[in-house]
């Protein structure tokens, strides 16, 4: 990617030298509203139990020093992280203006090991993920070591699409889409509800590419193989290729992020359009599951 001449954002919040804070979760409101996240980022039973006991204690122990030269290479990352929430600014405030609303730009913490939210505790086993209840987005950057080496994406541009996806759910978030999933799931059966999750995230991941035509439109960031590797990330991170890496078979009623071929079909499709009309979003709600 081309950043050179990228501004940095001043909406990111650098805690990886802090250790985890100490704040109360609002007992079993607390309890209850970070496991609805943990499920929603596609987490499982193993995940949600972690937590609870993670947050009886409610503190988590201080991450070792980097050496020096980890320390340098986050420190990279960090301005990389910084420019690219900025273009997320930048193009989602000229998007919103039509729909006749301001666009408020998220926060996003940078976090080693665990951190407090307003939904609750969140680890970096967790991955990168969006608060709703403090309009936040949180990563550790520990995560882009992941991506790369165990999970085969490596690339800038793949990095860049793990932040405009966690953006997109913001953006679901301020034009009441999450609200919407959020409704249907409390009467819903598990399989509904995960499909109602993986029309959620499918909606993130289109609008991950309509986000990346409108910033190489405007700002001209992108280099040639950047597009591959953004739908290589999101190959890699289909809930078939993550369920057959984990379990060694697939087991589609459990989806709740979207198979590799939707997640790289609805990436591609906003990046091709570049749509965000109301009414080309509205769709993901619309339309028969089997049609996604």
């Amino acid at each position: 990617m081309r950043l050179d001449d990228v501004r940095e954002s001043g909406n990111v919040q650098d805690r990886r030298k802090m250790g985890p804070k100490k704040v109360a979760t609002g007992g079993a409101v607390g309890l209850l509203l970070m496991v609805g996240l943990i499920f929603l980022s596609g987490g499982n039973l193993g995940d949600v139990l972690k937590f609870v006991v993670q947050n009886q204690a409610n503190v988590a122990p201080a991450p070792a020093p980097l050496d020096p030269q980890e320390q340098a290479e986050q420190d990279r990352q960090v301005v990389f992280v910084r420019k690219i929430l900025a273009l997320t600014e930048d193009v989602w405030s000229d998007l919103f203006s039509e729909y006749g609303t301001p666009y408020v730009a998220p926060n996003l913490e940078i976090f080693r090991g665990s951190t407090q939210t307003a939904c609750g505790h969140g680890a970096a086993a967790m991955g990168p993920f969006y608060c709703p209840a403090d309009e936040k987005v949180y990563i550790d950057l520990a995560f882009y070591d992941q991506l790369q080496q165990e999970l085969n994406a490596p690339g800038d541009f793949a990095q860049a699409y793990v932040i405009a996806h966690e953006v997109g759910h913001h953006i679901q978030n301020q034009l009441g889409y999450s609200e919407i999933v959020h409704r249907a799931r409390q009467s819903s059966s598990e399989e509904d509800s995960n499909r109602m999750s993986v029309r959620l995230e499918l909606q993130a991941d289109y609008l991950a590419g309509v986000w990346a035509n409108h910033a190489q439109q405007e700002f001209n960031v992108l280099e040639q193989g950047d597009i591959d590797e953004g739908l290589n990330a999101a190959k890699q991170i289909g809930d078939d290729m993550l369920q057959k890496k984990s379990r060694g078979i697939v087991v589609p009623e459990q989806f709740t992020h979207g198979s590799s071929s939707q997640r790289v079909r609805w990436f591609r499709q906003g990046f091709q359009s570049g749509d965000a009309t109301k009414a080309t979003l509205d769709q993901f709600f619309e339309m028969p599951y089997s049609s996604l």
